[in-house]
């Protein structure tokens, strides 16, 4: 089922977390924060969403970590209900892509839940205090890829932030699967 986050809000602070990764370390947000800002990334491994924009994902981290941005992805999807999900998928995954930034395994979902996370892909650009100011889609895609020249919403909010600490006011919500919560 698709689901759209709420819009940006401005000045929220990221919460911390300690959560291991698919490389054998455990990071927490101070690992994860760059010199000029901090993005932290929901997704998943079988998604439509995510698997239709990996390759756009991956270049984005990239080019945002060069900017000074830190990046790091969270899985917090029900592995149990979703096995395509499991931490040792996440890990092929993350091999694969060759993610070049952390890939981070939310098996108690608490880290998902203090930030409030709705879909995947949902995106959380944080500026260099730790203050979100973005909180919007990678592009134009949705369950398939937009064409290779649209414009790149992520990277531009981000280099903005980077550049002056502050989000683009007019942003437009991403859009993906639900989270898998686990049943309460």
């Amino acid at each position: 089922m698709a689901a759209i986050p709420p819009v940006c809000d401005f000045g929220w602070k990221a919460p911390d977390f300690t959560l291991p990764a698919t490389d054998g370390k455990r990071y927490c947000l101070a690992d994860i924060r760059g010199p000029k800002g901090t993005l932290i990334m929901f997704i998943c491994n079988h998604c439509p969403y995510v698997l239709a924009v990996m390759d756009r994902i991956v270049r984005d981290a990239r080019d945002l970590q060069d900017l000074g941005i830190g990046v790091a992805a969270i899985s917090a999807n029900d592995a149990t209900a979703y096995p395509q999900d499991s931490f040792e998928n996440m890990q092929k995954m993350a091999a694969e892509q060759g993610f070049a930034f952390p890939y981070l395994y939310d098996e108690s979902q608490e880290v998902a839940r203090a930030y409030d996370a709705i879909c995947t892909p949902d995106f959380f650009g944080f500026n260099a205090d730790d203050e979100l100011q973005y909180r919007g889609r990678l592009d134009e895609s949705r369950k398939q890829a937009a064409p290779a020249d649209v414009r790149r919403d992520l990277y531009e909010a981000m280099k903005q932030v980077a550049e002056t600490g502050q989000g683009p006011r007019d942003q437009i919500a991403s859009m993906g699967c639900s989270i898998k919560w686990k049943a309460a």
